[in-house]
């Protein structure tokens, strides 16, 4: 038997322990090979070293979850120790899950701003959604999430995420390599939010078999989509004829969210972006919603809105 002590550091015990020590519960129950106790900001375990480790990796993915959230429930801890099932989201506001989902590791995907949580209720109540809003306001992330959690409770059958392959008046046939590492960084957003949400030998499974499908937006022409969470990322940058197409390619159960940012439309100027058309005689059908998000909803670095704001004001410049 070995005998280590751990230390919680860069936060409160207290947070860490939870309430009545609800946390360190959770834990002994999870460890019960480990006689654990706790003093102050120390955690003393005796046990296997094997077990030890274990414990260690644990207590390190606890911590690191505080880092990045302001609480650690026992809802959290449950959902990190495999005591609680990944597709089992927490209490609901409003009609809304506080939790999309449980990534890698319990990591919590939730709607953390205003309209987040509206694009969130629009998609529950729609079956076609566009949400329209500047960078960094967490469209296709939180967009993904929704797709994901429909497909963990078995919503949905397959989910597939499609984007313009244009950026910046980049032409594909001047860029390295095959058709797929020549599609791939367009398509990379998609794939690391994905990533965050699903651990990575399912992530794969899901690739290889089909059942998550992250393809160009010209790649979507012909086929008929049925049981299945679309998503059309940076809408901006498909044409009137592009985006119809797409819209057209719903099958019984299916169900879309289009992201779009009308303020970095990429395409040549003899083109108009096909998400003005759309938003305008779409926006009014039963069943389809429009949800616009702003500066108050970035959630990257906090210059970011500032820059946004910068840029609005000054377009006659």
């Amino acid at each position: 038997m070995t005998e280590k002590i751990f230390r919680v550091e860069n936060v409160s015990p207290i947070r860490f322990f939870g309430i009545d020590n609800s946390n360190l519960k959770l834990l002994k129950a999870h460890f019960p090979n480990l006689t654990l106790t706790s003093r102050g900001d120390e955690i003393k375990a005796r046990g296997e070293v094997e077990e030890l480790e274990k414990f260690s990796k644990t207590l390190t993915d606890l911590l690191t979850h505080l880092e990045r959230y302001p609480n650690l429930t026992d809802v959290d801890v449950a959902a990190m120790l495999g005591s609680e099932p990944e597709e089992t989201p927490s209490g609901e506001e409003g009609g809304i899950p506080d939790v999309l989902v449980y990534g890698p590791k319990g990591t919590m995907v939730k709607a953390r701003t205003k309209n987040q949580k509206v694009l969130v209720s629009e998609a529950l109540k729609n079956d076609v959604v566009f949400a329209v809003g500047p960078a960094g306001t967490g469209k296709t992330y939180t967009a993904v999430a929704i797709a994901v959690r429909a497909l963990k409770q078995k919503e949905v059958k397959r989910i597939i995420l499609a984007r313009p392959a244009v950026e910046a008046g980049e032409s594909l046939g001047f860029l390295p390599g095959d058709l797929k590492e020549k599609i791939d960084p367009y398509l990379k957003p998609l794939y690391d939010a994905l990533m965050d949400m699903i651990p990575h030998d399912k992530y794969q499974k899901y690739l290889e078999s089909g059942v998550i499908e992250v393809i160009p937006l010209a790649f979507m022409r012909g086929r008929s989509l049925n049981n299945c969470y679309i998503i059309l990322d940076e809408a901006q940058n498909a044409t009137e004829t592009q985006l119809k197409m797409f819209l057209t390619r719903m099958g019984p159960n299916a169900r879309m969210i289009i992201n779009g940012d009308l303020s970095q439309v990429d395409l040549p100027k003899n083109q108009r972006s096909g998400l003005y058309k759309a938003i305008d005689i779409l926006g009014n059908i039963r069943g389809i919603s429009v949800v616009r998000l702003d500066t108050s909803d970035v959630v990257r670095h906090r210059l970011v809105k500032e820059i946004i704001n910068a840029y609005d004001n000054n377009k006659d410049h």
